[in-house]
């Protein structure tokens, strides 16, 4: 046996939307034996999967408008006001677990828009709190992922800026700093959830305690990718699993120190079953 040394960062897991969202879902499983939920309830697959088993329905934006008279799910993530139009229309009941950050975010930039700012936007092309975000604004705020895929010379002189709650803290201000020497006048909100911030030194400092990192996330997670990558300049030992399955005796050798850690859409049963099979090596 190699005689693994393996410890779980406490700092990893769920955040508090995603305890707040599931937590939801699985009362009102235990009650009436099913709901419906509006895309991923977490983007982590092994958690859909238990959910699904205890009879959570995942159905897209689409299949929505097929069904009346259910309760369905809005995620953590956020819905856009279209979402709940539709549900008047359908005599849905919306068990709604928005996350409260984000929540709070879609209140600001509605604020915004109706003040007429030009808005614009740091977040991931498509994911599903973007379009939330996005229609508070009837779709006409800038959505950019990297700064290259905004034309400077030809943008408006005063912008105001906001951010995915779970996009990168340096990033966002690299990318105001950049628009500013720019000759842009931005009015900067930053609006990144602490609770996913914080986790950047957190794993800063966890990863370089140990030989080999195994990190654990959905392959669906913004936050996941960001969050490896953290672990990855830290630790070059680090490793991207979704499963136990995906683990390799190979990356580890005789009583090596590893750390496991994950994104905030990451069960801590997850993990254990990771440091579980580790143990086994």
């Amino acid at each position: 046996m190699l005689n693994l040394q393996v410890s779980i960062d406490p700092n990893s897991g769920f955040c508090f939307g995603v305890v707040y969202a599931i937590e939801m879902a699985e009362e009102i499983l235990k009650e009436q034996g099913h709901l419906y939920c509006l895309g991923d309830i977490v983007h982590n697959d092994e958690e859909v999967r238990r959910l699904e088993q205890m009879g959570l329905r995942i159905i897209n934006h689409d299949e929505l408008k097929m069904v009346k008279g259910e309760k369905v799910l809005i995620r953590a993530h956020g819905e856009p006001p279209s979402t709940y139009e539709l549900a008047l229309a359908n005599d849905l009941e919306l068990v709604d677990a928005s996350c409260p950050v984000v929540l709070k975010l879609q209140n600001r930039i509605k604020n915004s828009y109706d003040k007429e700012d030009n808005i614009y936007i740091y977040g991931k092309h498509g994911h599903a709190e973007v379009i939330g975000l996005l229609g508070q604004t009837s779709n006409e705020a800038v959505v950019f992922q990297d700064l290259e895929e905004l034309d400077l010379a030809t943008m408006p002189k005063d912008i105001t800026l906001y951010s995915q709650t779970t996009k990168s803290t340096s990033k966002f201000y690299e990318i105001t700093e950049m628009l500013r020497k720019a000759g842009i006048n931005v009015n900067s909100n930053d609006t990144i959830c602490r609770q996913v911030s914080n986790r950047d030194k957190e794993l800063r400092d966890f990863s370089q305690r140990f030989d080999s990192i195994v990190f654990v996330s959905g392959t669906k997670s913004s936050n996941g990718k960001v969050l490896y990558n953290i672990c990855k300049q830290n630790n070059p030992n680090t490793h991207f699993i979704s499963s136990t399955d995906q683990l390799n005796k190979d990356w580890f050798g005789p009583s090596s120190t590893v750390g496991i850690c994950g994104a905030t859409s990451t069960p801590m049963w997850l993990m254990e079953e990771v440091k579980e099979a580790l143990l086994t090596y």
